[in-house]
């Protein structure tokens, strides 16, 4: 393999796991909040930087939360990863719901009757849907969308601001061997020569 792919390899690997334990934190974050402040309208959303919370609770409340929601991944308690109103829950409960209405309107049902026979298999079945999409929407979290493994993640700042009644708390958070991963991938000489620096 070229070290051009390994070197893209490396960097989208690592993009992954920033942007999954920054999810895995957005939600314990949450969670702690949600503690404080249990009538807090929030919501957040997680990127490779860090995260973003929505909400009018103080900075001071935010900070906290997310160095105490770091401290107790960091001390095993994964199941704050996992959030019960994550957008992973949302995609798991669509799909199985157009999957429910594909299997009752498979085939090709010509008349108004046949058709009319099959809202009531459709009404069973979507709730069935409904009732998989929250153990679905949590095994995807847990295996594909947050980390709880927060390694040498930490966080970085936390600043907010407020827009026209919109409270926005931006929490940047860094990896302390961010560039591990890629120090161990080989350069050729001419890519090489390009990261000297100047003394």
């Amino acid at each position: 393999m070229s070290s051009a792919l390994q070197l893209t390899g490396a960097l989208l690997a690592q993009q992954l796991q920033a942007l999954r334990r920054n999810h895995a934190l957005e939600h314990a974050t949450l969670h702690v909040l949600a503690q404080q402040f249990p009538q807090a309208l929030l919501a957040g959303r997680a990127d490779v930087r860090g995260f973003v919370l929505y909400g009018s609770v103080p900075g001071a409340a935010v900070q906290a939360a997310a160095h105490s929601a770091l401290q107790r991944l960091r001390s095993g308690e994964q199941q704050l990863a996992l959030h019960p109103n994550c957008g992973t829950n949302l995609v798991a409960a669509g799909l199985l719901a157009a999957l429910a209405v594909g299997l009752a309107t498979a085939g090709s049902a010509r008349s108004r009757l046949a058709r009319l026979l099959r809202v009531p298999l459709l009404a069973g079945l979507l709730p069935l849907a409904m009732l998989a999409a929250r153990p679905l929407g949590y095994a995807a979290q847990r295996s594909l969308t947050t980390s709880s493994a927060m390694g040498a993640l930490r966080i970085h700042s936390v600043t907010r601001t407020e827009r026209a009644g919109w409270v926005r708390h931006r929490i940047q958070t860094r990896a302390a061997a961010a560039g591990a991963a890629l120090q161990s991938i080989a350069l050729p000489d001419s890519a090489a020569a390009g990261n000297e620096t100047q003394s």
